[in-house]
């Protein structure tokens, strides 16, 4: 059995995002789809809460051909206990996709293969690009599955933003 673990924000879920899991579907049996910093919430860089996150990606993955596990993971602030952290939240897995960093050192010093991928249209397919097409109103939804959209408009979350907007007008992205 090969299982992978794959971790990201996804504030919100993107195309981006949904290339690189039908990439890893097509090298795996499962895969466990982390969602990083799942305690935040409520802010310009990490408007949406883990619960919505998790109707994001599971709801876009419906009719993913593979078995895949959507789990919440807090941080925990000290990277040296990291990847232990991790594998006491998720079950047991073969390797890591990343391009992050810290995320490929953090697996590869615990002895733990750690694969990169492309990076699709990186210009359009970030979160925070997104976030900002958003609150400009400008055109979004055509970077998102169709299922992010609708949640996103289910819970009112260019609502959410704007007002955090409003009430954070000293911060920025």
């Amino acid at each position: 059995m090969k299982r992978a673990f794959y971790i990201g924000r996804f504030q919100p879920y993107h195309k981006g995002h949904h290339a690189i899991i039908d990439m890893i579907s097509k090298e795996v049996d499962e895969i466990i789809i982390g969602i990083g910093s799942a305690q935040l919430s409520h802010t310009l860089n990490d408007p949406f809460t883990a619960g919505e996150r998790v109707m994001m990606i599971t709801r876009s993955l419906c009719n993913l051909n593979i078995m895949y596990y959507v789990i919440p993971i807090e941080d925990i602030n000290r990277h040296a206990l990291w990847v232990s952290h991790i594998k006491s939240m998720v079950p047991p897995f073969n390797t890591v996709y990343s391009n992050n960093p810290l995320v490929i050192r953090l697996f590869e010093e615990e002895g733990i293969e750690v694969k990169t991928f492309p990076l699709l249209n990186r210009e359009e397919y970030m979160g925070k690009k997104i976030r900002e097409r958003i609150l400009n109103d400008e055109k979004w939804d055509d970077l998102v599955p169709k299922a992010v959209f609708e949640v996103i408009e289910e819970i009112k979350g260019k609502d959410r933003l704007k007002r955090i907007k409003m009430s954070d007008r000293h911060m920025s992205f």
